[in-house]
């Protein structure tokens, strides 16, 4: 076990963000996670596989399997060296090179995923994939980042940082992916801010709120599956958000504000910006879950965006839907009634109106 790694989880920067995102707004902190070693997994990662070694799940030494669409593999890899196991990651062929050469020079071995399931994506590939490797690898461990508590676990720490650097908060923002953070951070924020609210940040043509999935040009948040780790009567609001949007965010922080990232820091950016503006007096908060260097080629490049029409107007602000089954959108939208799609007979969470 590496001690001096495990010492660097934690006690990420807390900044004030007021930079227009598009427009003006009063201003909301932002924790930067992607600044962490091991970005922001790493802390569901040390936490899954600390917790799996306590209960003789995870021998010493045993390898360490999971599916990632790259910033967990990152957190895994960075647990895996201070925990002392050998890691393999199932990605798929639209992951970076970039990310493909970091994984690999932080010591993982990668399954690369050529095909996406018919109906799951990519996502649904790789799990496929994964279960194989199961099989083959002699005590493999999958860690289950959608469904294992250990993931959201691994975040309590990140709440406590805010509540030892705020006097209070309001409304808390975070993009869902496989529900971890969000999860985690606001079970023990409210243990203290009983009534904060809870607004999540999906993407476009994800599935994990009950909308039809298909073909996603952000990676990082967003899902063809329904993670089990997604907190549904936690959520106050959802916010869907287009990759125009979050690319638009994304410019205007790098160049009004420095502390910058990828898609799911520009899509909870985005929102995170309109409910300081639409709010007079909320006190907001944000995470921001990565930095912008995997994105050089697709966010910041300026030919990519020409390709994929992510340059010219942009909302400002999201259209009202009064569910998440409502017609589909390929930009901004928002619901104040949050359930959970698989549950026959949901109890729906009203938000507060904005």
């Amino acid at each position: 076990m590496n001690a001096a790694l495990l010492a660097l989880v934690g006690n990420t920067p807390l900044t004030r963000i007021t930079a227009p995102l598009p427009l003006p707004h009063a201003g909301f902190w932002a924790k930067l996670e992607g600044l962490q070693a091991g970005g922001m997994k790493a802390r569901a990662a040390v936490s899954m596989l600390r917790a799996a070694r306590a209960r003789g799940e995870l021998r010493p030494g045993d390898t360490v399997v999971e599916s990632t669409s790259g910033t967990l593999g990152i957190g895994l890899a960075f647990a895996g060296q201070a925990l002392g196991h050998p890691v393999v990651l199932v990605v798929d062929a639209e992951l970076e090179p970039e990310m493909r050469a970091m994984l690999t020079a932080y010591g993982a071995r990668l399954e690369v995923v050529t095909r996406p399931h018919a109906v799951g994506g990519w996502q649904q590939a790789r799990l496929d994939r994964l279960g194989n490797l199961l099989r083959d690898i002699p005590g493999a461990f999958w860690p289950d980042q959608y469904g294992n508590p250990d993931n959201p676990a691994g975040y309590a720490g990140l709440a406590r940082e805010l509540v030892a650097a705020l006097d209070g908060l309001d409304v808390l923002v975070c993009s869902v992916g496989t529900g971890g953070h969000s999860s985690g951070v606001v079970h023990e924020l409210r243990c203290h801010w009983p009534d904060l609210r809870l607004i999540g940040v999906d993407t476009v043509n994800s599935a994990i709120f009950g909308r039809r999935p298909g073909t996603r040009l952000m990676r990082g948040l967003g899902s063809g599956i329904h993670p089990r780790n997604v907190a549904y009567r936690q959520f106050d609001e959802v916010h869907w958000i287009g990759p125009a949007e979050a690319a638009d965010t994304c410019r205007r922080l790098a160049a009004h504000a420095f502390v910058t990232g990828g898609w799911s820091t520009g899509a909870v950016a985005r929102v995170a910006a309109w409910v300081a503006r639409t709010e007079a007096g909320a006190r907001v908060a944000a995470v921001f879950p990565d930095g912008p260097h995997r994105y050089a080629h697709s966010i910041y490049d300026d030919a990519y965006c020409r390709h994929h029409g992510l340059f010219g107007s942009t909302a400002q602000h999201p259209v009202e839907i009064a569910s998440p089954r409502a017609a589909a959108s390929a930009t901004w939208a928002r619901c104040g009634a949050v359930t959970d799609p698989l549950d026959p007979a949901p109890a729906v969470h009203h938000g507060a109106p904005a």
